[in-house]
């Protein structure tokens, strides 16, 4: 079996969702904005934004799933991502501009970007 965008996409996101699970952890530990490591932030927003483009031209195609009910759990996804997206726009904006602390939008997005990722999982391993 040849890797599709789908594949690439799904590669992609799950990478950004470990870093930023990473990321989530150094928060909750203390790590305050000026001490967070900017290459590890920088590299998973780049993947998350990459891995969400990869999504978007993927699922331009014919939906798979159909037959197991699933067909919709691509498109499911990609709203989840950019309500993740959007969230964390949220939390660069309030760490670098506010300087204050975003724990509460860090639940909400890793709540978001979690159940994305289990959905894509879903989807991709589908069929």
């Amino acid at each position: 079996m040849t890797p599709t965008m789908l594949d690439a996409a799904f590669i992609a996101l799950l990478i950004a969702v470990l870093f930023g699970s990473w990321l989530a952890i150094l928060h909750f530990d203390g790590r305050t904005a000026a001490r967070t490591p900017w290459p590890l932030a920088v590299t998973h927003a780049a993947l998350a934004l990459g891995g969400f483009a990869l999504l978007a031209v993927a699922l331009q195609g014919p939906p798979r799933g159909a037959d197991q009910g699933m067909a919709a759990f691509g498109l499911t996804a990609a709203a989840l991502f950019a309500a993740a997206i959007a969230v964390g726009l949220g939390i660069f904006v309030r760490f670098r501009i506010g300087k204050k602390g975003a724990g509460a939008l860090v639940g909400v997005h890793a709540a978001l970007a979690v159940g994305a990722i289990v959905i894509l999982a879903a989807y991709v391993l589908s069929g």
